[in-house]
């Protein structure tokens, strides 16, 4: 047994979680009834409502479709049943469950809908707006245990003045970019401000999955199969392959040395044999090093493995194979999640989760996993925790 603090690095706050004053409450009048607020319908479930269109359902009023759920949060394992009281946007409710799951610090992301418009001004003061009651009305009631991921605009500009907003006020620590919705892809020099505006802050940059309708158009032929569950896994890697491949082809980290990426919830099982083929296609480059030299060079000097080790971290809630792949990532990558409160997570059971699959490792890389990863990449100190884990691990070292 070992005991230890646990960091969990993808955890949510939904839409459907968040207080019905977010937007309302910190927005310019001149938005008026524009600005994102919930309407309560006769019939129906409550409403999120921005700029004429339903950003999807709130949680605040009770409503039940009827007949068993075809789909199980974290909740509906942990046997909680009434969500009206937005246990995940209730900072003293979602701190009783950290309690419960044996779990120190959360890292939050927003709503992973994240904001639908076609108005940037519109879109970048709601962007605002969601950040600023982020740190300064949730983060602050334990700022040691929640921590705020801010959310990024998806396109250059947007995404540089919010970053250079949070830069200059202080006490963010990661920003996430709805990467599957992000335009144009990342080797468009517009970008490049953003990356280094993240290296001189040192905020780390984010990748999450999303499920926006445009994302998902996918299951659309498939919607009430049970093949579409599937689908999913799929879906997170399509999401995913197109801009990590580009950080390597276009010289983005190798560039960027101090900007650091974490991959979160899109799974680290498929990572390795990208980096594996890069490694190849890079030898293959510079096998031909003769045809290049008149031609501006070669500027990808580092092999990707190299520079994925140095800045690409990943995050996980529960994969026998990645712990598996431990030589490949290297102990110091991996960063474990819970994913509180979605359907993939594994709380309130983190606890028994984690000895069921690392209970067979390296007590030393556990710790880096579950928690010291984090601490290192956030600044985080953990000998301030008052909430810690005993974990089954070690046992099968010992009896060796």
């Amino acid at each position: 047994m070992i005991e230890t603090a646990l960091v969990s690095c993808d955890d949510h706050l939904d839409l459907n979680m968040l207080p019905a004053n977010v937007w309302t409450d910190r927005m310019a009048a001149k938005w008026g009834d524009r600005a994102p607020h919930v309407i309560e319908q006769e019939k129906g479930p409550a409403l999120w409502m921005a700029d004429g269109q339903s950003w999807g359902m709130w949680s605040g009023k009770p409503f039940s479709f009827g007949g068993p759920k075809p789909i199980h949060t974290a909740y509906d394992r942990g046997g909680i049943e009434d969500v009206t009281e937005l246990r995940a946007g209730n900072a003293k409710l979602r701190l009783e469950d950290m309690d419960r799951d044996h779990v120190w610090a959360h890292l939050v992301f927003g709503p992973v809908t994240s904001i639908k418009t076609g108005d940037e001004a519109f879109m970048q003061a709601c962007y605002a707006a969601y950040n600023d009651w982020l740190y300064e009305d949730f983060c602050t009631a334990a700022p040691d245990r929640l921590i705020g991921v801010a959310m990024l605009p998806p396109t250059p500009e947007a995404a540089f003045d919010e970053l250079k907003r949070l830069a200059e006020r202080g006490g963010c620590r990661q920003a996430n970019l709805q990467i599957a919705v992000a335009e144009p892809r990342l080797e468009d020099k517009r970008w490049e401000p953003l990356f280094d505006l993240l290296e001189q802050s040192g905020i780390v940059l984010s990748f999450h999955v999303t499920v926006f309708p445009g994302v998902t158009k996918a299951f659309d032929k498939y919607k009430g199969s049970p093949g579409a569950t599937f689908l999913h896994a799929k879906m997170f890697i399509d999401q995913f392959l197109d801009p990590f491949v580009d950080l390597f082809a276009w010289g983005i980290l190798e560039r960027h040395p101090k900007l650091n990426i974490v991959i979160a919830e899109s799974g680290v099982g498929w990572v390795p044999w990208v980096v594996e083929e890069l490694d190849y296609r890079h030898f293959r480059l510079w096998e031909c090093k003769e045809f290049w030299d008149d031609k501006g060079g070669i500027p990808h000097k580092m092999k990707p493995s190299e520079v994925f080790k140095r800045q690409v971290y990943g995050t996980f809630q529960q994969s026998p194979t990645a712990m598996r792949l431990l030589e490949f990532w290297g102990p110091n990558n991996l960063l474990w999640a819970s994913d509180y409160p979605h359907p993939d997570s594994i709380w309130p059971n983190s606890v028994r989760t984690i000895g069921e699959t690392m209970g067979h490792m390296n007590p030393a890389d556990v710790k880096n996993i579950v928690g010291g990863n984090a601490a290192r990449l956030y600044g985080l100190d953990l000998s301030k925790a008052t909430v810690t884990a005993e974990l089954a691990v070690g046992q099968a070292m010992e009896a060796a």
